[in-house]
C-alpha cells in the first residue's frame, strides 16, 4: 500500500484518490486472507463491484461502507466528524458579556430580604 503523505492528497485527482481508496481495501483484504468472493458475499455486494472498488472505478458509498463494514475499517470514518466550533469573534463577544465582577447588594435589596418570608 502507498504511503501519500496528507498534504499531497489534493494535488491528487479523483481517479488518484479512488484508486488509493481501492488499493486501501485490497491491502484490508488480503491481510484477512479473503477472497474477493469471500468479502463480497460478506459484505451483500457482488465480486464484481469489488473489483470495480479495488481498481478505483466508481461505486457507491453504500458499497465502500459495506466493505469497510466487513474489513473492521469503520474506523477511518472519523475522519467526517463534525465538531461544533466557534468564531473567535464570536468567543470574543461572549467573554466581552461575562460578568467581570459582582455588585453588592443595594440597601433596598438588604430591607427587602430581611421581610421576605422565605
Amino acid at each position: 500500500m502507498t504511503d501519500k503523505p496528507f498534504k499531497e492528497w489534493p494535488s491528487m485527482s479523483d481517479k488518484a484518490l479512488a484508486e488509493y481508496i481501492g488499493a486501501f481495501v485490497r491491502h484490508h483484504r488480503m491481510e484477512r486472507n479473503k477472497t474477493q468472493d469471500e468479502l463480497a458475499t460478506a459484505a451483500g455486494i457482488s465480486r464484481s463491484t469489488l473489483s470495480l472498488l479495488e481498481r478505483g472505478e466508481t461505486v457507491t458509498v453504500t458499497t465502500l461502507i459495506q466493505v469497510l463494514r466487513v474489513l473492521d475499517q469503520l474506523s477511518v470514518l472519523h475522519a467526517f466528524e463534525v465538531r461544533e466550533t466557534i468564531s473567535p469573534l464570536a468567543l470574543a463577544k461572549l467573554q466581552k458579556e461575562k460578568r467581570q465582577r459582582a455588585r453588592s447588594k443595594s440597601k433596598n435589596e438588604d430591607d427587602n430580604s430581611a421581610d421576605s418570608s422565605w
